[in-house]
C-alpha cells in the first residue's frame, strides 16, 4: 500500500482549480497520467520573460514586452471582419491594442477609458504604428507583481491553454510534502543537488534559459531520482530471485545429443557460448533470470530448445511463451517435429483452444504427459497447472510486462527464466530495461545465410518496382509488401495497405495477392499467412503486423513503402523477414519527399549494414532513448524526467548505487532504506516493493 505521506501527490488532477470534467481527459492525455505527480513530471521546455519593459523606441518586433499604458479611447469595428482597436498612451508614444472577434462590453470593463493599466504581449509594427494583438496579460497596478514575472512554457496539446496548465502546476506544487532525503549525502554534495522539493520548484519556476538546460542541478537531481528508482526496482527483483533460491538442473545430455544430430548445421561460437552461460545458471542453486539477445536469424530458438531439453532430461517440464498466436504457432511448428523425432512430447496452448480440446491439453500439462508447452499468455492463466515446470522461455520480452514474466515463473517451483528478444538493444538500454537480468548476446549469423541486398528508391519509382516483382513472381519468388497504415488517414498522407492490395490485385490477380493487418481476426490472419507460406499466394501486403513472428524461408523480396516513416529498429526487424533461405534476397526501401536529415541517415545505415547491434546504437544516437524500441508501444520503461542521451552518465552511477544499497540493506529497513521505499512508490515502482515483500 502506498505510504500516506504521498497521498497528496496521487490525488486526481481534477482536484486542482481550473481542471473540470471537460478538461480532465485532455490534460491526462497531455501529461500521460491522471495524478498530481504526473503533472509535476511534465517539465517546462521554455519561458516567457515579462520583466522586460523598454521604452517604445527600443522595442524589437516580435518580442514580449510589459508596459504601463493610459487608455485614451476605444474604436469598435463597424463590422465583424475588422478588428476592435484601443488607442493607448505610454510615456514616450502611442500603442494600439488590437482584438479580433472582440466582446466590447468585456474590453470596456478590463480597459476602461481614462484609466491606467499594465499590459503584456508581443509587440509589432503595422502601418507605422506600434501595436499589440490580443495582449496575454491585462491588469491594474495592484497586479503588477503577478504580471511582471518569468512564465514557464510547457509542451502543449489542443484544448489545453498554457494559462490553465501553469495555474494547475503551481497549485500542484503547493501539495508537495517535505520528504526525507533518499540520496547519499556525499553524492548529493558532490553534484550540488538541492533536495527533492526544491528541485521540483526550481524546475517549474525557471528564472532564465540556463534553468531549462538538462545539466541544471535541479533537473539532474530529478533525472537521477527517476533513474535510481528504476535501477533499484530492477536490482531488488534480481536480488530477490537469487535469494529465493532455485534448484540445480543438470541433464545427462542425451536428448541434446540426439537433437544435435538432427540439426543440418553446427552451432556458432556465440550460440555455444550462450548455451554454456545458460547451463551454468541452470546448474547453480540460484534462480536463473537471463536475457538472450540475438539479431534476426541468429539462432535463438535452437539455443532455447537446447536449454529446454536440459530441463526435460531431468524429468521436468519446460515452456515457451510467445506474444502472439502466430508466433506461438510458428514456434510449435518449428520445434514439435524435431522433439517428436527424439521422443519428447510437446503441446500448443493459445486462447483459441476451447472445450474438450483445451481440457485435454490442461490435463496433459498437469499430469506431466507433455514435457514441453508452447503458447501465448494463455500459459499463465489460473486454470493452467504444470506437473513440474522447471524452465520457462519468454520470447520477444519487450511485448510482455515484468508481472507477466513473474506469473509464468510462478507456475512451478523455483523456475529458471530465459527471456529472448530479436530486437537488438544498445548497451545503455539493456541496463535500463533489463537491469534485473544477466545478458547473453548472439552476435554471429549461422553459416550459409546470404546478405540481403538493400536498395533505396524514391516512391515515384513504384511502377518500376511492381514490374520487377512481376518478373520475380514468374520465377517463383515470394514477396512482402509493407505499408504503414490500414486505412486512409487524413493526418498522415500514406498509401494505405488496402489501397496497395487493390492495385496489386488489379495487376496480378486476387489468387496471387493476400492482405494482413492488425484489425483482422487472428484466425483470418493465420489463414492468409498460411496461404503465403505454403500455398499459392506470391505477394503478402501487410502492415507492421508481420514485424514479429513470420518465418517464410521462400520469401526473398521485401518492399517497404514510405520507409522514411519507420524507425531503424522496425526497418531492421522487417528486413529480417527475408534472407532466411539459401536464395539471394532483396529489400527495397521506397521513400517519399521531402526527406529529412534523420530519415536520410536512417536509410543510409540500412543500406550500409545488416548488423542489428550497430543499427541499434545508431537508432539511439539519432532518436534518443525514448523512441528507440518503440517504448510507447512495447511496455518498456519510458522516462519522464531522465533522457539517456543527455543523462547517460547518471545511469551508471544509479546502477552502482542501487547495487550498493541492496547489498547493504536488501529489505530496505534502514532509515535510508525507508526513504528509498518512498522513492519507489513515488515513481510507481510498486511492483518491486510488492515483490520483495512477498517472500
Amino acid at each position: 500500500m502506498r505510504p500516506e505521506i504521498l497521498f497528496p501527490l496521487f490525488a486526481e488532477i481534477d482536484s486542482l482549480p481550473g481542471i473540470g470534467p471537460r478538461l480532465k481527459p485532455l490534460v491526462e492525455r497531455l501529461i500521460g497520467g491522471a495524478h498530481l505527480v504526473d503533472l509535476l513530471w511534465h517539465l517546462p521546455t521554455g519561458l516567457i520573460d515579462r520583466r522586460f519593459s523598454p521604452p517604445l523606441s527600443e522595442t524589437i518586433d516580435g518580442s514580449i514586452v510589459t508596459m504601463d499604458v493610459f487608455v485614451e479611447r476605444h474604436e469598435p469595428s463597424p463590422d465583424r471582419r475588422r478588428p476592435y482597436r484601443i488607442i493607448c498612451r505610454t510615456d514616450d508614444g502611442f500603442v494600439t491594442l488590437v482584438f479580433f472577434n472582440a466582446r466590447g462590453k468585456y474590453l470596456n470593463e478590463v480597459l476602461p477609458e481614462g484609466e491606467k493599466r499594465i499590459i503584456s504581449g508581443k509587440i509589432d509594427h503595422y502601418r507605422g504604428e506600434y501595436q499589440i494583438t490580443h495582449p496575454d496579460r491585462i491588469g491594474t497596478d495592484a497586479e503588477r507583481d503577478a504580471i511582471q514575472t518569468v512564465e514557464p512554457v510547457y509542451p502543449m496539446s489542443a484544448g489545453v491553454t498554457g494559462k490553465t496548465l501553469t495555474k494547475a502546476v503551481q497549485s500542484a506544487l503547493s501539495h508537495v510534502p517535505d520528504l526525507p532525503e533518499w540520496h547519499d549525502p556525499a553524492l548529493q554534495k558532490r553534484h550540488g543537488w538541492p533536495d527533492f522539493k526544491t528541485a521540483l520548484f526550481q524546475a517549474h519556476k525557471p528564472e532564465d534559459d540556463r534553468d531549462l538546460l538538462p545539466d541544471h542541478a535541479a533537473r539532474r537531481r530529478l533525472a537521477y531520482d527517476e533513474l535510481l528508482a528504476n535501477q533499484l526496482a530492477l536490482t531488488l527483483i534480481r536480488a530477490k530471485m537469487k535469494k529465493l533460491g532455485g534448484r540445480s538442473i543438470v541433464g545427462d545430455g542425451r536428448l541434446r545429443q540426439l537433437l544435435g544430430k538432427l540439426l543440418p548445421f553446427s552451432l556458432t561460437g556465440a550460440q555455444q557460448r550462450s548455451l554454456n552461460e545458460i547451463n551454468d545458471d541452470m546448474a547453480s542453486t540460484g534462480r536463473m533470470l537471463r536475457l538472450l539477445q540475438g539479431d534476426v536469424g541468429s539462432g535463438k530458438t535452437v539455443v532455447a530448445l537446447m536449454a529446454m531439453l536440459n530441463a526435460v532430461e531431468t524429468g521436468r517440464q519446460a515452456a515457451l511463451m510467445a506474444p502472439t498466436e502466430i508466433l506461438a504457432r510458428q514456434h510449435f511448428e518449428t520445434i514439435a517435429p524435431m522433439l517428436e523425432q527424439i521422443g519428447v512430447t510437446c503441446t500448443l496452448l493459445t486462447g483459441r483452444d476451447k472445450g474438450k480440446a483445451r481440457q485435454k491439453i490442461l490435463d496433459g500439462l498437469a499430469s506431466g504427459e507433455f514435457a514441453v508447452a508452447v503458447g501465448t499468455h494463455a500459459l499463465f492463466q489460473d486454470r493452467v497447472a504444470f506437473h513440474d515446470l522447471a524452465f520457462a522461455v519468454v520470447d520477444e520480452q519487450h511485448r510482455f510486462g515484468v508481472h507477466q514474466r513473474l506469473m509464468l515463473a510462478g507456475k512451478g517451483t523455483a523456475v529458471d527464466v530465459l527471456v529472448m528478444t530479436a530486437t537488438p538493444i544498445p548497451r545503455t538500454l539493456t541496463l535500463t530495461a533489463f537491469g534485473d537480468m544477466e545478458v547473453s548476446r548472439l552476435d554471429e549469423k549461422p553459416p550459409g545465410r546470404q546478405p540481403v541486398d538493400t536498395r533505396v528508391l524514391p516512391i515515384d519509382k513504384v511502377e518500376d518496382v511492381t514490374a520487377g516483382i512481376g518478373r520475380a513472381m514468374h520465377q517463383g519468388a515470394k514477396i512482402y509488401w509493407v505499408c504503414p497504415l490500414v486505412e486512409d488517414s487524413e493526418i498522415i498522407d500514406l498509401q494505405a495497405a488496402e489501397e496497395r492490395h487493390r492495385i496489386l490485385v488489379d495487376l496480378f490477380g486476387e489468387a496471387r495477392v493476400g492482405l494482413v493487418h492488425g484489425k483482422m481476426k487472428g484466425k483470418d490472419k493465420d489463414v492468409v499467412m498460411d496461404r503465403f507460406a505454403h500455398g499459392d499466394l506470391s505477394i503478402l501486403v501487410a502492415t507492421t503486423v508481420i514485424e514479429v513472428g513470420v518465418n517464410v524461408p521462400e520469401a526473398t523480396i521485401m518492399v517497404i513503402e514510405h520507409a522514411e516513416r519507420f524507425g531503424l529498429a522496425q526497418l531492421h526487424q522487417l528486413r529480417g523477414r527475408i534472407g532466411r533461405g539459401s536464395g539471394a534476397s532483396t529489400c527495397l526501401l521506397l521513400y517519399g519527399f521531402p526527406l529529412g536529415e534523420i530519415s536520410k541517415a536512417r536509410l543510409k545505415i540500412m543500406r550500409e549494414t545488416e548488423d542489428g547491434f550497430v543499427i541499434a546504437e545508431e537508432d539511439l544516437r539519432l532518436r534518443g532513448a525514448g523512441e528507440v524500441l518503440g517504448t510507447r508501444q512495447s511496455g518498456l520503461q519510458a522516462y519522464r524526467l531522465a533522457s539517456l542521451d543527455l543523462h547517460g552518465d547518471l545511469l551508471a552511477i544509479a546502477r552502482d548505487d542501487a547495487k550498493l544499497i541492496v547489498d547493504r540493506d536488501p529489505d530496505l529497513q534502514s532509515p535510508r532504506g525507508q526513504s528509498l521505499r518512498l522513492l519507489l512508490y513515488l515513481f510507481e515502482r510498486d511492483e518491486a516493493v510488492r515483490y520483495f515483500r512477498s517472500g
